[in-house]
């Protein structure tokens, strides 16, 4: 596989864990780790005077602490660091072109108005044109459970890629992959019923998921073979099967539009961003 990672940094206590996540996706898949720093996007908060060669120091040191915690745990990985002056989105937006995925961390579950809202992060995940992971400050040690989560709602080409993240990271870090579908019944459109449905009255729904989700991970079972995969068919809405899933996974991955917007990051990209207790990976499809 080509390409890079790259590892955004702010300069905040929540890049470690990114660095600590991306070094370990390097490392697995025997990729160079790119460490990048804007210096003019440093948040305002930070304790340094607003003179642009005190920013450079500043994003100097941290690149050097970021590159010696990436070798400390992989001494036999490729680090390259990068300091710019363009903004951060469209610096990371740029390195994301030529890399194979994007890690960024940010600062937990109660942060939603820095993290959710308006912050570096929020926008590039909206544009970015590869897969980006986010990585929560608490997130201590990568992969500690060997479980990939991944939602299948997309039939055919639309959801490939996001098929092809999960199966690819769960071959590198030897893990398991849990094929996630969600269906609801049709909705009542003409009458109340007048007694409750029998529960085999919803049977060749479940019935017609599980075969649908069965098909659309044949050809990926086929190309990863190594790759153990668990199958799981639930009823309910989609962000919370998802967010039940992964209560003890390592990673759970999901798709989002390719537009190059915010505002189509959807609903329940939005849910698993906020409520996930694992990093969450979102990528791009047609």
């Amino acid at each position: 596989m080509g390409g890079f990672v790259v590892v955004g940094l702010d300069g905040t206590g929540n890049g470690e864990p990114a660095v600590r996540w991306g070094a370990e996706e390097a490392a697995a898949r025997g990729l160079p780790l790119h460490l990048l720093h804007s210096w003019t996007s440093q948040p305002l908060h930070l304790p340094i005077a607003q003179e642009a060669e005190n920013k450079k120091r500043f994003g100097a040191e941290v690149l050097a602490a970021a590159e010696a915690t990436a070798l400390e745990l992989h001494p036999d990985i490729s680090v390259r660091t990068e300091q710019v002056s363009e903004q951060a989105v469209d610096a990371l937006v740029d390195r994301g072109r030529q890399a194979t995925m994007m890690v960024l961390g940010s600062r937990g579950h109660g942060a939603i108005a820095g993290f959710l809202l308006g912050s570096v992060s929020l926008h590039v995940l909206g544009r970015a044109e590869c897969p980006a992971v986010t990585v929560r400050e608490e997130e201590v040690i990568p992969y500690g459970r060997r479980e990939v989560v991944v939602g299948v709602q997309e039939p055919g080409t639309r959801g490939e890629a996001v098929l092809e993240f999960a199966f690819a990271a769960a071959e590198a870090h030897h893990s398991i992959v849990r094929a996630v579908r969600a269906w609801e019944l049709p909705g009542v459109r003409d009458h109340v019923p007048t007694e409750p449905a029998h529960p085999q009255e919803e049977g060749p729904s479940e019935a017609a998921e599980e075969k649908k989700l069965a098909g659309i991970l044949a050809p990926w079972r086929a190309e990863y073979p190594g790759v153990n995969v668990v199958e799981q068919v639930q009823r309910g809405r989609v962000a919370p099967v998802l967010l039940g899933a992964c209560s003890q996974a390592s990673l759970l991955v999901v798709g989002r539009r390719a537009q190059r917007s915010t505002m189509l990051l959807g609903p329940i990209v939005f849910a698993v961003l906020h409520h996930a207790s694992c990093p969450v990976a979102v990528v791009p499809r047609l």
